[in-house]
């Protein structure tokens, strides 16, 4: 997993729960990177997993909800680098082009990254679905993306997730509405 996503959990934590939560973390954790962290660099997922697996510890909040929270806050995080991205194209649409040009753009900066793919179904006009296939089985931030997207267009978008990795499907379906 690429340094950029571990270095906007650091700035997430930091925001959120403060420093002595982030070295708490990195104690429980013991990363092998010792929690220095630069964006272009590679780490394991394994180390993701641990660092999140010990905020759920110290802060008593379930994993799936911190990593539905670290989607919405990355999307943000996205939102304030990467303001273009944003301009032109409502809720929708931006969800629409994960795949097809957001990742194209992140495999640019980061030619090895490995990540998630995106299949959609148009539903209509206020309705899309997304297939999300990856092995790290991150749906959850997955919807966080979304409710960031949401928050960040001011609109409503209900979110439906009737298959799911975690429950032996071989993709997720998440079914979006837009009010």
């Amino acid at each position: 997993m690429k340094g950029a996503v571990f270095t906007i959990l650091e700035d997430m934590v930091l925001d959120r729960f403060g420093l002595d939560t982030w070295d708490a973390m990195l104690e429980h954790a013991k990363p092998a990177s010792e929690g220095v962290y630069t964006a272009g660099d590679t780490y394991s997922d394994g180390e993701l997993f641990s660092l999140v697996g010990a905020l759920s510890q110290l802060t008593g909040a379930p994993v799936p909800d911190l990593v539905r929270a670290f989607g919405e806050y990355t999307l943000h995080q996205f939102a304030s680098l990467y303001p273009a991205m944003f301009q032109d194209v409502d809720a929708r649409g931006l969800l629409r082009q994960v795949d097809d040009v957001i990742h194209v753009e992140v495999r640019k900066l980061y030619p090895d990254a490995a990540l998630p793919t995106f299949d959609y179904v148009d539903a209509g006009a206020d309705r899309l679905v997304m297939l999300y296939r990856s092995p790290r089985r991150l749906c959850t931030f997955a919807e966080g993306l979304i409710e960031g997207t949401a928050r960040h267009y001011g609109v409503e978008i209900a979110t439906a997730h009737p298959r799911c990795m975690h429950h032996g499907d071989d993709h997720c379906r998440l079914e979006l509405s837009f009010a």
